[in-house]
């Protein structure tokens, strides 16, 4: 079936879709091509941890493993791709949208560099403490944070300003995808204050108990900003009217919502158990 007759029976046209993702690229912003070669970088970086794994051995759990920067390259990679192309949705100008990518961007990367250096050295990344090397570590990650939220935030508020250049429904999308990721956010600050406290309390080890309690809560929320712009955009390749692509992505956004809703709501007793 081609592209026309999968658009006249309402249907997406899956050869369409495909043949417009290199447009990303090819009509992306100098800022934005660079977000998606880094983000493609961290992501083959936490792929090649992969392969460390595979040969070096060891736990996949707990804080020394692996497993960090593994997972944390291919979530900051595909989180910072994420956010380059949903702020081309985004009314910005281009001075603040350069400055809040690039920061953004850096901040990525110095994140994964962190923790991947500690992974390297065999030794917790986060509310680590015991050297001052460690300990200046775990401080530059808290303010790594902090530059995420600066950024996201600003991003967010942008989200919600009138932006009559973008389809109604891709708005709906990005304004709950954003809303989603400001959840994510706090699950992650309050992650980072707990284990803080536990680990300057003499209480390492529980710090990374509690902190575990909450990352599905966060990871649900992470990924809404790509979900839910992600179904917007497919839409545009079916048959459906902007009405019904509306209702398509409200339909969408409130099954996301309920199962984060559950989601949330277990992790935040496990950790106020913790």
């Amino acid at each position: 079936m081609d592209g026309a007759a999968g658009a006249v029976r309402g249907g997406l046209a899956p050869a369409d879709a495909v043949r417009a993702v290199p447009g990303f690229w090819t009509g992306g912003r100098r800022i934005e091509r660079a977000c998606y070669a880094v983000g493609g970088l961290l992501m083959l970086g936490g792929l090649f941890h992969l392969l460390v794994f595979a040969v070096d051995g060891g736990p996949w759990t707990g804080p020394v493993s692996w497993r960090k920067p593994v997972t944390f390259g291919l979530s900051f990679g595909l989180t910072l791709i994420t956010i380059a192309w949903v702020s081309s949705y985004v009314r910005l100008g281009e001075r603040a949208r350069r400055v809040l990518l690039g920061v953004f961007a850096a901040d990525c990367v110095a994140e994964v560099a962190l923790i991947t250096t500690q992974a390297w050295r065999k030794v917790p990344s986060h509310f680590n403490m015991e050297t001052g090397f460690d300990t200046l570590v775990t401080r530059l990650l808290a303010a790594g944070g902090a530059i995420l939220v600066i950024t996201l935030v600003s991003l967010t508020v942008a989200a919600f300003r009138a932006n009559p250049g973008t389809a109604p429904s891709m708005r709906l999308a990005l304004r709950a995808g954003f809303a989603a990721l400001m959840l994510a956010l706090a699950s992650g600050a309050a992650m980072i204050a707990r284990g803080v406290a536990e680990a300057q309390g003499g209480h390492q080890q529980a710090a990374y108990h509690v902190a575990v309690a909450l990352k599905p809560a966060h990871f649900v929320t992470m990924h809404a900003v790509l979900v839910l712009p992600a179904l917007a955009w497919l839409l545009t390749f079916t048959g459906l009217t902007e009405g019904r692509r509306v209702r398509t992505v409200a339909l969408a956004t409130s099954a996301y919502g309920v199962v984060a809703a559950a989601v949330i709501a277990v992790s935040a007793v496990r950790f106020a158990a913790g």
